[in-house]
């Protein structure tokens, strides 16, 4: 399996829709902070926007995606000096609510959502991408002629809005952040992804720790597999996904931790040393970190909540 397909496997995100924006000029919508495990996005169909983020302003133009790993608080707003009152309209009822400017016809077709992750792998993975992630799919290439297909997708279906359009626009959204993830450079505003770094010989190390996180990964190991001296990997590693290698191997190692945690019966210390901790402390309270729950405590949250995760025995 690709290194994108095995990340979209273990993150388990849900992908909801829950705005289609048509917004006229000089109109304003606040958007609220999300709540935790939620990440929101905007993908823009038509039109021209502006994300106003607490730290910095991103412009929008058809064919863009931005999500927001950290769900701050931000606002959208359309050309034209904004007249506070004009205002917007939220009208619901179906899979998701239409949002309109109280006058004027819509110079944007945008559509708002999120991605919902439990405290497991969906959270590592959201919180090891750039906040923001903006990617433009509208420079020229096969990549444009499936963004259009899909988005015409998303808006026939939102234009439907029936029975299954929730669950489709779902399944729609995560192939779309499938794409996202593997997004290389040229098509990303500020950091790269680290899911898809331009250098092949990076992305093989990628791979290749995605496919034995437990393994004894060192600098040197991991240069040989790069075929590069360990200075020159190291740099180019950072460069590339603006992460150091140990905060790489410490999101792969925790996110694997995760799905063993969910679909096996495997103690705590035997997790710990399959993705490659030595120390069980060690590895609880990286853990923690990363999710915000021990080992042991995701574990029975997954139990109590959704159901006994496959392989684990219900407790008497």
């Amino acid at each position: 399996m690709d290194s994108v397909s095995h990340l979209i496997r273990l993150a388990r995100l849900d992908a909801t829709v829950d705005k289609r924006c048509l917004l006229a000029r000089a109109t304003a919508m606040e958007v609220p902070a999300c709540g935790e495990g939620k990440a929101p996005f905007h993908l823009l169909l038509d039109g021209v926007c502006v994300v106003e983020l607490p730290d910095r302003v991103i412009e929008l133009r058809a064919g863009d995606f931005i999500l927001l790993p950290g769900g701050s608080a931000h606002r959208v707003l359309t050309s034209g000096t904004t007249d506070p009152s004009q205002g917007v309209v939220e009208e619901g009822g179906g899979a998701f609510s239409l949002v309109h400017s109280r006058k004027g016809e819509s110079v944007i077709d945008l559509f708002c959502g999120h991605y919902a992750s439990g405290p497991g792998a969906g959270t590592i993975l959201l919180r090891s991408l750039p906040d923001p992630s903006h990617v433009s799919f509208r420079q020229a290439g096969d990549a444009d002629a499936t963004v259009r297909t899909l988005t015409n997708l998303i808006r026939q279906e939102a234009t439907f809005d029936g029975p299954g359009t929730a669950a489709i626009l779902s399944l729609l959204c995560n192939t779309l952040l499938a794409m996202v993830l593997r997004t290389s450079g040229g098509r990303l505003a500020g950091s790269g992804l680290w899911t898809a770094a331009d250098d092949e010989r990076l992305r093989t190390v990628v791979d290749e720790v995605l496919r034995a996180p437990g393994a004894d990964w060192t600098i040197a190991r991991l240069a040989r597999v790069a075929a590069m001296s360990r200075a020159t990997f190291v740099r180019h590693f950072t460069q590339a996904t603006g992460m150091t290698v140990r905060e790489f191997l410490t999101h792969v190692r925790l996110m694997a931790a995760a799905e063993l945690l969910t679909e096996t019966d495997l103690p705590v210390a035997a997790v710990a040393a399959d993705v490659g901790y030595n120390s069980d402390s060690a590895f609880s309270r990286a853990f923690r970190l990363a999710t915000g729950s021990t080992p042991a405590r995701f574990r029975r949250s997954l139990k109590h909540g959704s159901g006994t995760p496959v392989g684990l025995k219900a407790e008497p």
